[in-house]
């Protein structure tokens, strides 16, 4: 089952520290992150990056819903 974060209204780093939970307790599949800002998008596949996993994001209104992957 795909998880989902809703970090939406956040200040940083509370998005990345979410998303950073959620990647470590999944060790595969499929896990969507919605954020705010670019600089959110920017931080956050920075950090799945760096746990191994695929990075893809595209625009939802006035959000942004990231993809990771692994």
């Amino acid at each position: 089952m795909a998880e989902t974060v809703d970090a939406r209204g956040l200040s940083c780093p509370q998005p990345v520290i979410m998303t950073r939970a959620a990647l470590q307790k999944t060790t595969a599949g499929q896990v969507t992150v919605l954020v705010d800002t670019m600089t959110q998008v920017h931080n956050c596949t920075r950090a799945a990056q760096k746990l191994g996993w695929q990075a893809d994001f595209e625009p939802q209104g006035d959000a942004f819903q990231l993809t990771f992957t692994k």
